[in-house]
């Protein structure tokens, strides 16, 4: 009989601590919520004109492009190969990219493609960029990378 008190005690005991660790501080929880950027008003297109920029979600060895005297280069396979392309803005927000040169036997992409590209959006580093080539549509979201100035 003591066995059985002993244990029903030991059951009370464990049950009141996992009460108290199931209970969460509200205000510690919000204070840990990240506050997130509203989207910029109007627009920051010029964001795209000069920079290294990173694919959201992809390794830089993947994918990365650096844009610098209008000329877009995209690096793929830990650098290894390129797509290079001419950058001509139609106003501050709209241009067109034409492919100059390209490493990448594999690719589908050729020399003198031209695809229509519109910034959507923006959101502080943050660019949505809007491609149109052959009828298709698709939407890519970079993020500029803060270089350090010398």
């Amino acid at each position: 009989m003591n066995w059985l008190k002993v244990f029903s005690i030991a059951v009370l005991f464990l049950g009141v601590s996992q009460v108290d660790a199931q209970k969460k501080d509200t205000k510690t929880a919000q204070k840990e919520a990240p506050k997130q950027k509203p989207v910029d008003n109007p627009t920051k297109c010029s964001n795209i004109k000069e920079g290294t920029f990173l694919r959201t979600n992809y390794p830089k060895n993947l994918w990365y492009m650096t844009v610098k005297d209008n000329v877009q280069t995209e690096y793929y396979n830990d650098g290894k190969d390129y797509i290079k392309s001419s950058m001509v803005f139609l106003d501050d927000c709209n241009y067109k990219l034409i492919v100059l040169e390209k490493t990448e036997k594999d690719n589908t992409i050729k020399v003198g493609d031209i695809y229509s590209n519109k910034i959507a959006a923006t959101q502080g580093n943050y660019i949505k960029v809007q491609s149109q080539f052959a009828g298709s549509q698709s939407d890519l979201i970079i993020v500029k990378v803060k270089e350090n100035k010398k």
